[in-house]
């Protein structure tokens, strides 16, 4: 019977990197108070290194993305309003 695999939580794993990247404990410490093997954390601590800058470029974009996504939103529910508007008319005559 095989064993399945533990999923951690992407603030989780952020907590374990943030401390590893601190050094206020070492990496054997950090594993075996939270379960893990020393290896992930590493893993885990180069990907936040490695994406650290990509957290700042998306913050500027996701801004543009969210205002066209609100004005696709809007538009969407002006047509749906309009579109229940005209059968309501329909239905009552």
């Amino acid at each position: 019977m095989s064993k399945k695999r533990k999923q951690y939580s992407s603030e989780f794993k952020a907590k374990v990197a943030l401390a590893a990247i601190r050094g206020e404990e070492t990496v054997p410490q950090l594993a075996a108070r939270h379960g893990l093997h020393p290896t992930q954390i590493n893993s885990w601590k180069r990907q936040l290194i490695e994406q650290a800058a990509e957290v700042f470029s998306k913050d500027q974009s996701a801004g543009k993305a969210d205002t066209s996504t609100k004005d696709d939103l809007h538009r969407v529910i002006g047509q749906l309003t309009v579109e229940r508007d005209f059968l309501a008319r329909k239905l009552n005559h």
